[in-house]
């Protein structure tokens, strides 16, 4: 982590972005904030600075599994929780996806082993070609926008259920959205990107890990494979068809102007094509 100075004193990153909540909190009068925990990296991370910078009695956790969440989320979810000493609550959102139809997009989970979800899911996605750019895009054959539909509504009702409970509160949304996540458009517009405050969003994949080790953020958490868990077998890497070390080695060399020739010429051109496809994700409210 770089060090930053400031009116004298040296500041960690970590204290650095304790200290941006603690101010934007206090000066917008948000009485704490609301935060989804998805059992992931970037939500414990956010969690710990929100925590650090304002105390665990204003801080409140949403834990949103569904119908195909991994089985493990809610039990990670909550060890989070309890490593942040905040009070939390679990509410399944799979009875709102079921009454809108999402669920009837796809095969009975039920009758289904995990494994066989997860080939499913990964076989609809490779049956694209470029399927990450095909979703930057919307576009794909029938059954691609369909599961795009199928996996973008949760994040947004979840989205929805966090402002639910913050306006009762007068709390902020807290987002946890990194700068890796942003440059590359992966999240869901309207979904995970809606909050109040984004602790997170100028530090890489790569650095919220190293923040992590610093945060001493549970190391099963820390161990897991990225994941949005909103489609069985759908990684974070798998879907970017390219890992989080790599994606920011490169995104940190093209926003220095540094030399690329000691990487993959294959990675530099997938990375620039999403790099040029990702402003689809930022239309918004087009108006004259």
């Amino acid at each position: 982590m770089n060090l930053l100075c400031k009116g004298g004193f040296v500041l960690t990153e970590a204290e650095k972005i304790k200290a941006f909540i603690k101010e934007n909190i206090e000066r917008y009068k948000f009485s704490g904030v609301v935060i989804g925990i998805s059992c992931g990296i970037d939500s414990a991370v956010v969690g710990k600075l929100l925590v650090d910078a304002i105390g665990n009695d204003k801080v409140f956790g949403l834990i949103l599994p569904e119908r195909d969440s991994a089985k493990e989320t809610v039990k990670d979810a909550k060890l989070v929780c309890e490593f942040l000493k905040i009070n939390y609550k679990i509410k399944n959102i799979s009875r709102i996806l079921r009454s809108m139809g999402v669920y009837s997009l796809k095969p009975p989970a039920l009758i289904f082993p995990r494994s066989v979800q997860e080939r499913y899911a990964q076989n609809v996605w490779l049956a694209e070609d470029k399927p990450y750019i095909q979703d930057l895009q919307n576009r794909g054959n029938k059954s691609f926008r369909e599961s795009l539909a199928y996996y973008r509504a949760k994040p947004r009702i979840r989205s929805v259920i966090f402002y639910f409970y913050a306006e009762q509160l007068g709390y902020a949304v807290a987002g946890c959205t990194n700068k890796t996540e942003a440059l590359t458009g992966f999240y869901v517009k309207w979904g995970d990107e809606i909050c109040d405050i984004e602790p997170i969003s100028h530090l890489y994949k790569t650095q919220v890990y190293e923040l992590a080790e610093i945060l001493k953020i549970p190391q099963k958490i820390i161990n897991k494979k990225p994941s949005p868990d909103i489609a069985p077998g759908i990684t974070d890497e798998f879907a970017l068809g390219i890992s989080y070390e790599e994606i920011d080695r490169i995104l940190i060399k093209i926003e220095k102007g540094e030399d690329l020739s000691g990487e993959k010429q294959e990675s530099i051109g997938k990375i620039k094509e999403v790099l040029a496809n990702k402003k689809l994700r930022e239309i918004k409210c087009l108006h004259l």
